[in-house]
């Protein structure tokens, strides 16, 4: 059945909507031109869009042009305030943007491991608040927040996780208590994939695997443009992958003994001291291994003068048993998805760059029958950040473009 009048208004102004979203000011005649729409009927969605606060004009088109048919159409900016978390076992570091996504302010406050979980809550929530007031917003649409452990799917709630403090929980609830905002939860691994199929790596690929690399490991899984989070949240947790090199097994409460054991942070550094590697952060909170792969990438492609010959053997041989354990966790996720490429996310993966990348991917050609692409992360650490506030955005458009009652 055809449409009624007052649903093919709605249908057009969100379309109208989502092209000034994503090509950026228009004018009246670019969106009859996009839309394939009327004249009268883009001038009357334009006036309608225009009543509603939702697009104003933001300039002309043309330096010799004027009038009705110049006007250059935006979305209004500032109708909505977002802000992403990126919540660590270490700290939290707050995004907060316009409904456009563009960055009005940045903080982080670090928490300590003996901070009790109210003072841990309140030093997160008052950064939020703190990091709002300096952007000029006088309240949050929606608060996106990546922290790591399992979501649960039928509730969008961090589930109790063993080993991850307590106050992450209680950080979700104070939110909503004190925040008159949409507070929307996401694994912090999902969303760094979110982040790199839309601005990163992955942009040309509907299906992938991210294997995220920092202080602990993880993995989302992308399929046919979508992200799977599995029947209880858990899709991912590769941490607990059993793999052979490792002393033990892993079990249902701790992933010592797993792939975690091989491609955390801690096991990178051990493997590097081995190697005669030693590195220091360049920013706080890094990871210790992504300072020590850094390092590793540099010396082998130093220029002239050369590194001497031990540290070049020393980086050469430290990256390629890395690549070996990292194809370990990589080949078993191959083996059941074929995903067709896989993104080494996280500091780790960035700071490895194609050098690293490019030994995984030999090794797993060796080890599997099924062609797959070894890419380097392009966002790092800030892929959490920024899939958060994409989360954010997509949600607060979805509520602002939403079709009103009439």
């Amino acid at each position: 059945m055809p449409a009624s009048p007052s649903t093919a208004r709605a249908i057009n102004d969100r379309v109208a909507l989502r092209l000034l979203q994503q090509e950026g000011p228009l004018t009246a005649g670019q969106l009859k031109q996009l839309t394939g729409l009327s004249r009268p009927t883009v001038a009357d969605l334009v006036e309608r869009l225009t009543a509603a606060g939702l697009i104003e004009v933001v300039g002309e088109s043309g330096e010799q042009r004027r009038g009705p048919n110049a006007r250059l159409y935006g979305i209004v900016a500032d109708r909505a305030h977002l802000a992403a978390l990126d919540v660590r076992t270490e700290g939290v570091t707050v995004v907060v943007s316009d409904l456009l996504g563009r960055e009005l302010a940045r903080a982080s406050v670090p928490i300590a491991d003996d901070t009790g979980t109210g003072p841990a809550v309140e030093q997160a929530v008052t950064l939020v608040e703190r990091a709002a007031k300096e952007a000029g917003a006088e309240r949050l649409h929606t608060v996106g927040v990546g922290a790591p452990g399992l979501i649960d799917p039928a509730t969008g709630e961090l589930r109790d996780s063993s080993g991850l403090p307590e106050w992450h929980r209680r950080l979700v609830a104070a939110l909503q208590e004190r925040l008159p905002a949409r507070v929307i939860v996401e694994n912090e691994t999902n969303l760094a994939a979110l982040a790199e199929q839309r601005d990163g790596a992955a942009r040309d690929r509907d299906t992938f695997v991210l294997l995220w690399l920092g202080h602990g490991t993880g993995a989302a899984v992308v399929l046919d443009g979508r992200l799977r989070r599995g029947a209880s949240g858990g899709t991912g947790e590769i941490g607990f992958l059993p793999v052979p090199g490792t002393s033990t097994l892993p079990s249902a409460t701790d992933c010592e003994g797993g792939f975690h054991s091989l491609a955390g942070s801690a096991a990178i550094a051990e493997l590097a001291a081995g190697h005669g590697l030693v590195a220091t952060a360049v920013s706080p909170g890094e990871p210790e291994a992504a300072a020590l792969v850094r390092q590793a990438v540099a010396t082998l492609s130093s220029p002239s003068p050369s590194p001497s010959p031990s540290a070049f053997s020393g980086a050469d041989r430290f990256l390629s048993a890395l690549a070996d354990r990292l194809a370990i966790g990589a080949a078993s996720v191959v083996a059941v998805l074929d995903p067709g490429c896989v993104v080494l996310g996280g500091e780790v993966g960035q700071v490895g760059g194609e050098v690293l990348a490019t030994r995984v991917g030999e090794r797993l050609a060796r080890m599997s029958p099924l062609p797959v692409e070894v890419r380097a992360s392009a966002l790092g650490g800030g892929a959490v950040l920024r899939g958060a506030l994409l989360t954010a955005r997509e949600s607060a458009q979805d509520d602002l473009f939403a079709p009103r009652s009439r």
